[in-house]
């Protein structure tokens, strides 16, 4: 850890001089010796961006939500009285149909998220990189939820209306609602469900992140490059 501390007067140099990191360029990896704060710097952001690529990627691709059980989107919860009457009056078609197609519009809205997990960072400070690299196993997630999630929702928010009006969303889950809300004493629900899905797609996307940035944390074949294998490396000698 005191090894690691030094580093950080050192990044402070760095930042100054460069906006961003990605304008830095990358040298060439000796292995041999210890990272320089510059190598630091890059390697943090090269996990983040193989983390957060590899999360949209894999939560874009058809299943990506419905055939992950930790962030499979289900009926709201106070719609699940909907789901349980159309089941028990022969209609379980209809609810697993809505079911598929929430989790359709979150897969198609996860691909958008790539390009404002890049400019946040691009946006990143000295005391981002310090408490990301220094802070807790989700740090770098916890960054990203507090730096991202406003625009994400705003970027998300038109896809998920338009993915669940092409898949067919819209329509199954109003049908939904109007079969159940025609249920006699049954009480009222609201057959929009885009802001519903947009939430559960964003917090879906933070699942897999943190995921991924404890994957490279922790093992050492996620550090796919030589980059990443010495600055983490060099991080797991001094942690403690």
């Amino acid at each position: 850890m005191k090894k690691i501390l030094l580093f950080i007067p050192f990044l402070f140099l760095i930042f100054s001089g460069c906006d961003t990191l990605s304008q830095v360029a990358q040298t060439t990896v000796n292995q041999s010796a210890n990272p320089s704060a510059l190598e630091i710097g890059n390697g943090l952001k090269q996990a983040l961006e193989i983390g957060t690529t590899k999360s949209s990627d894999q939560l874009s691709a058809v299943n990506g939500f419905f055939a992950n059980a930790a962030i499979k989107i289900l009926f709201p919860p106070e719609a699940q009285k909907v789901e349980r009457t159309l089941r028990s009056i022969g209609m379980g078609k209809l609810a697993d149909d809505v079911i598929l197609s929430l989790n359709r519009a979150a897969e198609d809205a996860a691909g958008k998220a790539k390009p404002i997990f890049v400019n946040a960072i691009k946006q990143m400070t000295l005391q981002d990189v310090t408490n990301i690299l220094l802070g807790s196993q989700d740090a770098a997630t916890q960054y990203f939820k507090r730096t991202t999630t406003s625009q994400l929702a705003e970027s998300f928010k038109p896809v998920v209306q338009a993915s669940l009006n092409k898949v067919g969303a819209t329509k199954y889950y109003g049908d939904a609602a109007a079969t159940y809300n025609k249920v006699p004493f049954a009480s009222k629900v609201n057959p929009d469900i885009s802001d519903y899905v947009t939430q559960k797609a964003i917090s879906g996307l933070f699942v897999e992140i943190a995921q991924e940035e404890l994957n490279i944390r922790q093992n050492l074949s996620a550090r796919t490059t030589p980059l990443l294998q010495k600055v983490f490396s060099f991080y797991d000698k001094n942690k403690k």
